[in-house]
């Protein structure tokens, strides 16, 4: 049964975060790259499984502008916190990890992407290893049959934690910019770990050129 003090917590730390999140990119200078593949199968009215690293969670909600989303989310009371948030901006959650409930996130995920939801991971969480994608975007590939987009965040200003994954809360007044990367399709004759190969390289190319698209304001990413 939840304390007086979790109850507290779960109504009003949500809310603060969705504050926080909206005057953060407000005060940021953000630029989209990379994502004219992305619009084109939206205008096709493809939905599609977004994949970014844990560590670049906080303001990704502020890059999605698809017709609606759903994101994995660990089934802990952190990931409670984040669902929560998630909700005041309209994204709808499936609770489950690698860790705990994974089996039934990734059968309601699949459930879902019957329906015309764009689908969101972090493929590394919700413990890592950091930057590592697991086998569970790759399975709801394979049996979606969506394509996967890469998608990135970096900024020019701003703060890692010294958590597994080192998280990033980006400061105010900086550069930031999202970065897609071209749809990765499952093929009928691969395995999972080949197709994780092909996503682990896509996201850190992704990655490094969120990060060096920067670079040309004279600015390095943090």
């Amino acid at each position: 049964m939840a304390s007086i003090k979790d109850k507290l917590l779960l109504g009003v730390a949500p809310w603060l975060a969705a504050k926080v999140i909206a005057l953060l990119h407000r005060a940021l200078r953000p630029e989209t790259i990379g994502d004219d593949s992305l619009k084109r199968l939206w205008g096709e009215g493809r939905p599609v499984i977004l994949a970014f690293w844990h560590d670049q969670l906080l303001l990704m909600v502020k890059g999605y502008r698809g017709p609606g989303s759903k994101v994995l989310i660990s089934a802990s009371q952190d990931g409670e916190l984040i669902a929560r948030t998630m909700g005041y901006f309209k994204i709808g959650a499936v609770r489950g990890s690698s860790s705990r409930g994974g089996r039934a996130a990734l059968r309601e995920m699949i459930a879902l992407s019957r329906e015309p939801h764009d689908l969101a991971f972090t493929p590394d969480g919700p413990k890592g290893p950091r930057h590592v994608a697991k086998s569970g975007v790759a399975q709801l590939a394979k049996v979606s049959a969506r394509p996967v987009v890469p998608m990135a965040f970096a900024c020019s200003n701003g703060h890692r934690f010294q958590s597994w994954d080192r998280f990033l809360f980006p400061y105010p007044w900086g550069r930031a910019v999202y970065s897609f990367g071209e749809p990765l399709l499952y093929e009928h004759d691969e395995t999972v770990e080949a197709f994780l190969l092909r996503l682990q390289v896509a996201m850190d190319d992704n990655t490094r050129r969120a990060r060096e698209h920067l670079s040309q304001y004279g600015l390095s990413a943090v």
